[in-house]
């Protein structure tokens, strides 16, 4: 036989980049599904609703979604949730996930007129759609009751820092005023916002409205399968942390911004951490228990965030994951509160960075200006700030001619 017949055909090789646009439309399916649930979770939001009951319900919306999209018995594609659903009120910070089986944790329900954090995401074929919102707890009627002034500021605060922060993430190449260059003049070579002039110009909204940029929230890259990339952008950053790289075309980015009415300093809480994540990292673990649970997390989650709750015996599955965060296999999600008891805000966008600016596939389903109201009396007069904001997001596509 001659070697053309022995040679094995090659495996064509899949593009996974954002490059390929069945990689875009698996982001925005994703997308799609993440937007619906959390609606239908912050419709159910209301005083007296249980938190555990109210992640248990988001959790089961998501699984139900994505089980009914790319069903193509030709192509398998993994699908599920990219982040659990988490309820956050008051004066948690980050993302929290009760259980059942935690006696105390499991009787916590909302009050109406608190704000309250929802975060919950799917993906498909692993690209990740993540989504968080604050909203105003509405009464057990569904009406939603008026901000209270610090309340208005926070959120229009949050408002403007996320949009600030998108247009500074804008690659120097990606140009989106549309403003042709002069004849003989040479273009302007831009440079990426550094991490100081970031901080520096996200800081001057939050004094306008007499907030705190909550420490260390941080801006990940996102890759398939994948929710914290080497790059990433921090906001208030503390002592040891700082940024890496800069967002590029062709990227997906899972945009974060958390303020205070208090400190921005955050402590951990006496709440039990039920959101883990595999590292990568190996061990040999011992216990019969901690095998069996890493072996179902690497089963069902790979390596996205999980919730104790999403295993089959949670009882079981808070005394696996012990060995397992000891010997690093997991790492632990702590619950950390504000430090000063005060409320707290936070948002979270998925997005695309494109030739001509950026795509927000997903964001909160409802306008923080809207939630905020005509309340505040403050107003941004910083002429730096104003005139990032004035900046387009994405470039204007021409108008087609009409013959």
């Amino acid at each position: 036989m001659t070697e053309v017949e022995n040679a094995k055909p090659k495996t064509e090789e899949i593009d996974y980049s954002l490059a390929n646009p069945d990689t875009v439309t698996k982001y925005k399916d994703a997308a799609a599904i993440s937007q619906k649930v959390l609606l239908e979770i912050e419709k159910a939001a209301v005083d007296g609703a249980n938190l555990v009951s109210l992640c248990e319900k988001g959790d089961k919306l998501l699984e139900d979604e994505t089980a009914k999209v790319y069903n193509s018995k030709k192509v398998k594609v993994t699908k599920g949730i990219a982040f659990p659903t988490t309820v956050s009120p008051g004066d948690i910070v980050t993302p929290y996930s009760p259980l059942s089986t935690d006696a105390d944790e499991a009787s916590k329900t909302l009050k109406a007129g608190q704000l309250v954090k929802i975060q919950l995401g799917a993906h498909i074929d692993g690209f990740p759609a993540i989504v968080g919102s604050t909203i105003i707890v509405a009464s057990a009627s569904g009406e939603t009751p008026a901000p209270t002034p610090a309340q208005a500021d926070l959120l229009l605060a949050t408002h403007y820092t996320i949009e600030l922060l998108y247009r500074m993430m804008l690659p120097p190449t990606v140009d989106t005023t549309g403003v042709p260059t002069a004849e003989g003049e040479k273009k302007e070579t831009k440079k990426p916002y550094t991490s100081t002039q970031i901080n520096t110009v996200l800081k001057k909204v939050a004094e306008t409205y007499g907030v705190t940029l909550v420490e260390s929230t941080t801006t990940y890259q996102l890759e398939r399968n994948e929710i914290e990339a080497k790059k990433r952008i921090v906001v208030n950053p503390q002592e040891g942390i700082k940024s890496e790289g800069n967002p590029e075309v062709a990227e997906a980015w899972g945009v974060e911004i958390a303020l205070s009415n208090g400190s921005g300093k955050t402590k951990v809480l006496e709440l039990r951490p039920t959101l883990l994540r595999k590292t990568g990292m190996t061990f040999m673990l011992k216990r019969t228990t901690s095998k069996q649970t890493y072996s179902e997390v690497a089963k069902k989650f790979g390596s996205f965030p999980f919730s104790l709750r999403q295993l089959s015996d949670e009882r079981t599955a808070k005394m696996g994951v012990l060995e397992c965060v000891r010997g690093k296999l997991l790492r632990q999600y702590e619950v950390q509160g504000e430090k000063d008891g005060r409320e707290v805000s936070r948002v979270f966008s998925t997005i695309i960075i494109t030739k001509n600016g950026i795509q927000k596939v997903t964001g909160p389903s409802k306008s923080l200006l809207e939630i905020a109201g005509d309340i505040s009396y403050k107003k941004i007069t910083d002429e730096e700030v104003l005139r990032i904001l004035e900046m387009p997001l994405n470039k204007n596509k021409p108008k087609s001619k009409k013959k």
